[in-house]
């Protein structure tokens, strides 16, 4: 048998340590043969050299170490032995030579500072590990210093310097504000290197009090934070653009040195404006392509892993639109020590030479030293076959002794490298390493390699014999390997055999047989011919083979060296390929690929596709249906159903499906029996007793179903007793003392037989009780009467026949029916969580008194009376229901200040229980709803009247109300708020000493004991002095009226805001969902007659203004008179209606004049003369010249008067309109015209008709008021 070599898990990481053996002797990765060699030490792992640790946790500095035997471990610190067995705090971790020092449990890690380096040593040397510098991390805290703020000019350069504590190792720094947000960095402003913030030139938007710096120091995982800076900036007019200046570096020059390997960083921070930009050369040469990176804006050149190649001089230009700055930076690379030949471990025999090399590179070039088991070489005990020279010990005829340990130190002033590299004088009698009898299996005329993998020193010589008494083998025909591998070029069948390997030195002899067996070629005997096939029709690929009968060959096909498309048209055969319906994208070479375990061969064929001729249009159909439906193979229980397909009708059959019919149970109704593909034309069926089939098939194509085939002969198979039983039975009772079982009947085929019946049984569960049983028939359900109340039962169905019983039903639980729960729940307690929630908690009842699934409980819950108006009333109640058998709920929803009751019942399948004794909980006080209303009336020069309803739900007894205004300026400003905390029992109030012809906003709510309600808001507007106008702040179209008849409409509005004379007006069929018809409206006329409308029909109608986005009034709705027998004058045509609109226009127009100068001759309004007669100080500055408040303009009061630009007679802006409406003029009549001078007689839903304060008889009429006498 043939034997594989496996390496055990445990003894991987041996292999992994000896991998890295070079010696004078090869030695096997045997993990046998590693586990029986001697080795010295080897250090596998190590700490770093400087080990910067956390003094909160504890040090553990590594050290592990390989060697046969296993090696003991020792440490020195600070050069001198260190004692672990003398400090508690120390420990070793077994069969190891890592320390642990135990910090947390009362050590210092200050303490335990220096330099450590382990020794790993046995019989055969020792070996060192590098020095280990150990030190705590440290995270200072910032020194206290005391920061003046920075004022700058807009335009400068800053700088804000960071300046953090020293740490170890140095902490990371980062610029945030006291939102803890990263400051953000641009061109103009970037952090350094160093980590101050540079600013290029500041900006007003860089003034602000926290610009801090934090240091995040990684090891102890701690931020400190600097105090923050302040920067205000200030500016002059206008700003000095300046050229670049270099922040940092300083001067001209500098020079920069960085070790080979590391990451060169080099920096240039410029100050200006505009911003300079920043661009980096090297002078003489290339920035390396792809190691070169720019960070920080371009102010930061970064190159990683540099070399020596890399030194030269470095140029930043910082560059804007006045001019350019640029500074050079000379870097030299440096080099630590590294590696050119590391010494490799040495394997010798007794007497053999040898040699370890030590070179090394760097810059300055290192020294090189050698110590002997970490003791410098100078000094260690002679070896007479050791001779050093410089960086290479020369080995000569070496003993067993002569083993050792041998470190290699290579150092200048940038660092060290230090290695081991061991001597290892092993004699050893010679060892076969091959498994014994492996088997070798090759394909004649192939090459045949036979493996004598061996081990020995001094090295063994080996020789090969065929069969185990044969002659050594030598000559052409066979070629000896090194490594002891015998080849035997062309293997024939001749040449299998045994083979036995011998291995031989001065300590001893071994040998190893192997066995070779010569298998047949595999060869492909027919192969695959090159085809053309016209476009869907097939093509075929043969492959036949001939292989060793002791191989098992696998055959996979190919198409363009790729794995078969993923389609059914691809058949693969047993030694063939047929491609179904080929198409264009079939083209290409097919290719048989043959494999053994020990072989493969292949061979390909070209696939060439070309278009079929011309053929005649195919019609598509349906099948025909089948024909010729034949029964044989009749038997009680299966029969053989075949029949002949119809035509195809150029579409392939898919499938067919079988159907029967019951002539003795269900005659006419056909039943999908079974379906089978569509190139099969018999099928055995499973037939049931005692019912009486035919049969019919159906055929199907892509296209559909054919018509069904005649019916086959009628076959009536035997009667039997019952398969099957009765499903679903169910024992659910109706009443509390019966028990109804019910069950779903047989199907006629399933009965079986003649005489179905059912046997229905049942006894009590759980009581020792015989079974009940009771045949029926023609029935589906069975009650048991007498039964206890809701007790389980056990139940089963069984059908029957004339021929027998249906195999032992399974058996079901079912319950008798269910009453009424018997008790209420007990111990109900209400918790009150606050004023709209409860939790009500209840002790469940018995399970027996239940008598029935217990579905849970009910919670009726209602209100009984309000307890800030103690009056009751009828309130429905609220039912709660808690699902299985929970003993608590949440109530949610209630009312503050309120009692309620509540009761709980449990809840079965038959109803609800009895109800608890109500319980009586109050919620406690809320905070009230607002008020139901807020009115404001009376408006004077400088008072308004509030009136206010008290809140609709106070939700507890009331404390008071409150007041807030603000006055609201003409570009919407609000100004300083008002607070005017109102006893409860108050409805009204007058504010006093407002300002005049002034905005307010009002806002108005209540309070309970437990806090403020919802406010209610309202505007209002002071009156203005002298008939002033005063524009509304948004423009607005109002009052749509319409006055209808039976084909036209008069529609009137009023508009308020700017002047605007292009109005028009869009109207439609209520209800429709037409689009809206348009009309243009000439002038700035305030009416329009709709003409051309249905009698008889409702009309929704909308007033707009031209160039207005989005305005437009509200919708109204009018109706058309009904048509009548004869057309009415249209009046708006007339000529004596126009004259007299006209004489009306004119008429108005002269009292509009006469008012006009009246009031510019300095007639006073009685409002004026209460002014002066108080002499209020707010009103002194009225310019008495002109008659108009000091804060308007003159222009102002000259202009003409606005249509329409009046508001409700109180004053009052309602918060829902959103308008922002002049105070109407004069007295607040409420009267208002159309264009045409006819009377609206309707008025706006909130209006009140008030008269003015004073003595209106002395007052002068004004032009609102003069219209109304007119008409």
């Amino acid at each position: 048998m043939m034997k594989k070599m496996n390496i055990p898990t445990s003894k991987t990481s041996l292999v992994l340590f000896l991998c890295q053996i070079i010696s004078a002797l090869d030695v096997p990765l045997d993990s046998k043969l590693l586990e029986e060699l001697s080795q010295p030490p080897t250090i596998t792992q190590q700490s770093p050299k400087d080990y910067i640790v956390d003094p909160r946790e504890n040090i553990v500095i590594q050290c592990e170490a390989k060697g046969k035997p296993p090696p003991s471990f020792s440490w020195t610190r600070n050069g001198t032995h260190f004692d672990i067995d003398k400090d508690s705090q120390v420990t070793m971790k077994p069969n190891s030579g890592t320390l642990v020092i135990n910090i947390m449990n009362g050590g210092k890690a200050e303490a335990y500072e220096g330099v450590y380096q382990c020794t790993a040593r046995n019989e055969r040397g020792a070996a060192v590990s590098n020095n280990i510098m150990i030190r705590p991390s440290r995270s200072p805290l910032w020194t206290k210093e005391k920061l003046e703020p920075n004022h700058v000019r807009e335009g400068d350069s800053l700088v804000l310097h960071c300046r953090p504590p020293v740490g170890l190792p140095p902490p990371i720094i980062f610029w945030m504000d006291n939102a803890f947000q990263r400051l953000p960095q641009s061109e103009r402003v970037s952090q350094g290197l160093n980590g101050d913030l540079y600013f290029s030139n500041v900006q007003p938007e860089d003034t602000r009090e926290d610009y801090i710096c934090y240091a995040r120091f990684n090891h102890t995982q701690t931020i400190q934070q600097k105090q923050p800076i302040s920067v205000k900036v200030y500016s002059t007019k206008p700003v000095t653009e300046r050229q670049p200046v270099l922040l940092t570096p300083t001067g001209s020059t500098s020079t920069k040195v960085e070790l080979r390997g590391n990451v060169l960083l080099l920096e240039c921070i410029a100050a200006g404006l505009p911003t300079p930009v920043i661009r980096w050369i090297k002078e003489g040469g290339e920035l390396p392509a792809n190691r070169t990176f720019f960070e920080n804006f371009k102010k930061t050149l970064k190159i990683i892993d540099v070399s020596e190649a890399d030194s030269g001089n470095y140029k930043c230009i910082a560059r804007n639109t006045l001019g350019s700055v640029y500074h050079v930076i000379s870097v030299t690379v440096k080099a630590a020590p590294y590696w050119i030949t590391a010494p490799r471990n040495l394997v010798l025999s007794p007497g053999e030479d040898g040699t370890l090399i030590c070179r090394a590179n760097g810059n300055p070039k290192p020294s090189i030293s050698w110590l002997a088991n970490g003791v410098p070489i100078a000094i260690a005990p002679e070896d007479p076959s050791r001779k050093v020279d410089g960086d290479t010990i020369i080995f000569s005829h070496v003993q067993e002794r002569s083993s050792a340990v041998y470190q290699c130190n290579a150092s200048n002033e940038y660092g060290y490298l230090l290695a081991n590299a061991f001597v290892n004088v092993l004699a050893e009698p010679p060892r076969i390493l091959t498994p014994a009898n492996k088997l070798y299996q090759v394909i004649a005329d192939s090459p045949a390699l036979l493996d004598c993998a061996y081990f020995g020193s001094p090295k063994p010589e080996i020789e090969w014999f065929k069969g185990v008494k044969g002659s050594i083998l030598r000559g052409n025909e066979y070629v000896f390997h090194d490594n002891g591998t015998l080849e035997i070029p062309v293997a024939q069948k001749n040449s299998a055999g045994t083979y036995t390997c011998v291995a031989r030195n001065e300590l001893g002899k071994i040998q190893n047989e192997v066995h070779l067996e010569i298998k047949d070629p595999t060869m492909i005997i027919k192969q695959p011919e090159y085809k053309v096939i016209q476009r869907y029709g097939h093509a075929s690929f043969e492959c036949i083979i001939k292989h060793d009968s002791t191989l098992l060959p696998t055959v996979t096909w190919l198409k363009d060296n790729e794995e078969l498309p993923d389609d059914e048209r691809f058949l693969v055969g047993k030694d063939n390929l047929t491609i179904m319906n080929v198409t264009d994208k079939d083209d290409g070479t097919y290719t048989c690929v043959v494999n053994t375990t020990l072989d493969s061969v292949s061979a390909s064929a070209v696939l060439t596709v070309v278009a079929a001729p011309p053929t005649p249009a195919i019609i598509y159909a349906r099948p025909n249906p089948p024909f010729d439906l034949e029964l044989t193979g009749q038997l009680e229980r299966s029969i053989t159903l075949s029949w002949i397909p119809g035509d195809e009708n150029n579409s392939p059959i898919t499938n067919f499906i079988i159907e029967y019919e019951d002539a003795l149970h269900e005659p006419g109704v056909w039943h999908y029996q079974t379906e089978v593909p569509g190139t099969q034309t018999t099928v055995k069926l499973k037939l049931s007793p005692y019912v009486n089939y035919s049969f019919r098939v159906i055929a199907v194509n892509k296209i559909g179903r054919s018509q069904p085939s005649e019916p086959s002969d009628q076959y009536l198979t035997k009667s039997a007793s019952p398969d099957e039983n009765p499903a679903n039975v169910q024992g659910i009772g109706s009443e509390p003392d019966n028990l109804v079982i019910t069950w779903e009947p047989l199907k006629g085929f399933q009965s079986n037989g003649p005489g179905l019946q059912y046997k229905v049984s049942w006894r009590q569960k759980d009581v020792d009780d015989e079974w009940t049983s009771v045949i029926v028939a023609n029935v589906s359900k069975y009650i048991v009467s007498g039964t206890p109340t809701f007790v389980p039962y056990e139940i089963k169905v069984q059908a029957l026949n004339d021929l027998g019983y249906a195999p032992e039903p399974s058996e079901v639980i079912g319950h008798s029916g269910e009453d009424l729960p018997m008790v209420a729940p007990g111990n109900v307690q209400v918790h009150v969580i606050n004023s709209t929630l409860a939790k009500v908690h209840w002790d469940p009842v018995p399970l027996k008194t239940v008598r029935g699934h217990l579905q849970g409980y009910k919670v009726y819950y209602w209100k009984v009376q309000s307890l800030s108006r103690r009056s009751r009333r009828h309130v429905e109640k609220k039912i709660l229901t808690f699902r299985g058998n929970k003993t608590f709920g949440m109530l949610p929803g209630l009312e503050p200040y309120s009692s309620y009751k509540l009761n709980v019942r449990v809840v079965n399948g038959k109803g609800e229980g009895p109800a608890s004794p109500d319980k009586v909980f109050n919620t406690p006080e809320g905070v009230p709803s607002s008020p139901s209303f807020l009115k404001i009336t009376n408006p004077t020069l400088d008072s308004l009247t509030l009136e206010w309803g008290s809140p609709t739900h106070p939700n507890g007894v009331l404390t008071s109300y409150t007041l807030k205004f603000q006055p609201i300026n003409n570009t919407h400003e609000l100004g300083p708020l008002v607070e005017i905390r109102i006893p409860a029992n108050e409805s009204s109030l007058i504010l006093k000493n407002l300002n005049y012809s002034t905005r307010y906003k009002f806002y108005f709510n209540a309070q309970t004991s437990v806090g403020s309600g919802s406010q209610i808001t309202e505007e209002a507007v002071t009156i203005m002095d002298e008939g002033k106008m005063v524009q509304p702040l948004y423009p607005r179209i109002r009052n749509v009226t319409t006055a209808a008849a039976e084909t036209y409409a008069n529609i009137s509005w009023e508009y308020e805001g700017p002047d605007h004379a292009n109005f028009y007006v869009e109207y439609g069929v209520a209800g429709s969902k037409e689009d809206w018809k348009k009309e243009i409206v000439n002038g700035s006329r305030s009416f329009f007659v709709l003409k051309g409308l249905t009698p008889g029909t409702a009309y929704k109608v909308r007033v707009g203004a031209e160039g207005l986005s989005g305005f437009r009034s509200s919708e109204d709705v009018f109706e058309t008179g009904p048509a009548m027998a004869s057309r009415q004058v249209d009046i708006a045509t007339q000529g004596w209606f126009i004259g007299l609109m006209c004489a009306v226009a004119l008429l108005i127009l002269i009292l509009l004049i006469v008012c006009f100068i009246r009031r510019n001759k300095g007639g006073k309004y009685p409002v004026k003369e209460k002014e002066d007669a108080h002499a209020d100080p707010e009103i002194q500055p009225m310019k008495e010249d002109d008659g108009t408040f000091g804060e308007y303009s003159d222009a102002e009061d000259h202009k003409p008067l606005k249509k329409g630009s009046r508001t409700p007679s109180d004053r009052t802006v309602k918060k829902e309109d959103s308008d922002d409406s002049l105070v109407d003029y004069g007295e607040g009549v409420n009267g208002q015209f159309n264009e045409d001078g006819s009377f609206i007689g309707q008025y706006s839903g909130k209006k009140e008709k008030e008269p003015a304060e004073g003595n209106e008889s002395s007052e002068a009429p004004s032009p609102v008021n003069a219209m109304n006498s007119f008409v």
